[in-house]
């Protein structure tokens, strides 16, 4: 068996590039910078929430105004034009058109003018969603905590939408910050979002997560339609197999990583460990990237058939 330090050490490791690749890692507020043995048991529990597939958070850029025509019709549609209650980033309420319509003024002369219609962004319109079943009260209290966090500085409203299938929360942020400086949210900064918004919903108290679809395995490599219709009849001169678009450098990284945490929880004393190994095995083994890789080295058989079955190229 292998020491409990030495399983820490690649839990750490490994457990960083599996769950916070190039990202920061969210920890929890107020709590002092964490020893290994402390982040190993953080990554035991992210772990543990993945393998059984605790519901994803969904964090969404849904667009923007360009000008104030745009970000005021938003407004409207977000508060169903005045009949729910939009809060501002000081924890304001308003409702009904006057009280827009005021604060959207507030909007235009918060910082540098914002014209009818702007050449460039000048609002960024989020969407933070639950799937259904959660109480959309907390889906509120912990988008207004990640609101705080990720969008200080910020002018922003948030309007709780519980009226359809899954509990989710609108939020306009201005693109300009209070001191000048400009909103340019990327991919790594969405991850982020998602990290930041599924850290402040389990100290509510909600399973949630923020994996990568890489880390949980899931895949969008299609083969195009006509690249099928040539391989059913025989006409395919160069055969591509769907896994090269699959089988990414990040979801290689996240199977190796998924591999290595494996090897070392399997091999640890503790028993709670080698379950976590055992289940980590099957998630793995039902993941499709998984699958398919697999499938990838019996495929390639029926690769050399298909191109003995192509005619030969014209000299």
């Amino acid at each position: 068996m292998t020491d409990p330090n030495s399983i820490d050490g690649v839990l750490v490791q490994w457990g960083d590039r599996l769950f916070y690749p190039g990202n920061r890692i969210v920890k929890t507020r107020d709590q002092p910078r964490l020893g290994a043995r402390s982040r190993a048991a953080a990554i035991r529990q992210r772990i543990a929430a993945t393998v059984r597939r605790a519901p994803q958070v969904m964090v969404k850029v849904t667009g923007g105004g360009r000008g104030m025509k745009a970000i005021a019709a938003h407004f409207r549609y977000i508060s169903k034009n005045g009949r729910l209650d939009i809060e501002d980033e000081r924890g304001q309420v308003c409702r009904g058109k006057e009280e827009v319509r005021d604060l959207l003024e507030d909007w235009r002369f918060g910082g540098s003018q914002i014209q009818d219609v702007s050449d460039r962004r000048e609002a960024f319109n989020i969407m933070l969603s639950m799937p259904r079943g959660i109480d959309p009260l907390t889906v509120q209290g912990a988008a207004r905590e990640f609101a705080k966090e990720e969008l200080a500085d910020h002018k922003y409203v948030m309007v709780l939408h519980d009226h359809q299938a899954n509990p989710h929360v609108h939020i306009s942020v201005r693109a300009e910050s209070m001191h000048g400086k400009r909103l340019n949210p990327r991919k790594a900064d969405l991850h982020r979002w998602r990290e930041t918004f599924a850290e402040r919903l389990r100290e509510w108290g909600i399973d949630a997560e923020a994996t990568r679809q890489a880390t949980r395995g899931q895949s969008r490599g299609y083969l195009p339609l006509w690249r099928i219709k040539a391989r059913q009849e025989g006409r395919e001169r160069k055969p591509r197999d769907v896994l090269r678009k699959v089988l990414t450098p990040g979801r290689a990284q996240a199977l190796e990583a998924w591999q290595r945490i494996t090897e070392a929880l399997s091999a640890s004393t503790d028993v709670a460990d080698r379950s976590l190994a055992a289940e980590i095995a099957r998630f793995t083994g039902g993941a499709p990237a998984q699958r398919e890789a697999g499938q990838r080295t019996r495929s390639a058989p029926e690769a050399e058939q298909v191109r003995s079955r192509s005619p030969e190229p014209r000299r």
